[in-house]
């Protein structure tokens, strides 16, 4: 603010001086300046995620700015919708394993095939279905043609706690993106899309 402030009175006293230059102008010309001056002015305020982390120098570059922005949007939703979930007393992962297994249907999965479909890589996939199977919200079994694996399945009960949660994170879902609107939301997706795909 105080940058915006001083560069605001250098650029009054600058046109001031040079009125009669600057009214002898063509329209045209005077268009530029002033598209020169705003570009000036915001490139010293303060971004909004410097501001929350509170931190006083400028990022070292626009791509260091945007992943920091995206870490710290991800945190923030997250913890959204952990509150959501906590309902159901599940954390994300567990609430991901679900889902999946879920959509697999009566067939299940391996320990192997879910933990290629979380959203996010849990390290110890064998211990997290361990405690949904605790809870009685997956069973396990291991195949007669094939001993060495072991298929999840959810259960009614693991069926039940979803069917309770489906509406409450649609609600959460739209109340943390649905003020984007449909265009922003697909120009999200979309851009998110591209950054990823030059990563896995």
């Amino acid at each position: 603010m105080e940058a915006e402030v001083v560069l605001n009175q250098i650029v009054t006293e600058e046109l001031y001086a040079d009125k009669l230059f600057w009214f002898a102008l063509p329209e045209a010309n005077k268009f530029l300046l002033t598209i020169v001056v705003t570009t000036t002015i915001l490139s010293f305020m303060v971004s909004k995620l410097q501001t929350e982390l509170k931190q006083n120098k400028p990022f070292g570059s626009i791509e260091e700015e945007v992943l920091l922005n995206l870490a710290r949007t991800a945190e923030v939703v997250s913890s959204a919708i952990a509150i959501v979930l906590k309902q159901a007393d599940l954390t994300g992962t567990q609430y991901n394993a679900l889902r999946i297994l879920r959509g697999a249907g009566s067939d299940g999965l391996s320990c192997g095939e879910v933990g290629e479909r979380m959203v996010t890589k849990d390290s110890d996939i064998t211990r997290l279905l361990d405690r949904l199977e605790s809870r009685g919200l997956i069973s396990r079994e291991r195949p007669a043609n094939n001993r060495r694996t072991v298929i999840a399945r959810i259960t009614d009960e693991g069926l039940r706690v979803l069917a309770d949660l489906d509406e409450p994170v649609s609600q959460s879902n739209r109340r943390i993106a649905g003020h984007l609107g449909k265009e922003r939301l697909e120009t999200l997706n979309t851009l998110l899309e591209d950054l990823r795909s030059e990563l896995i």
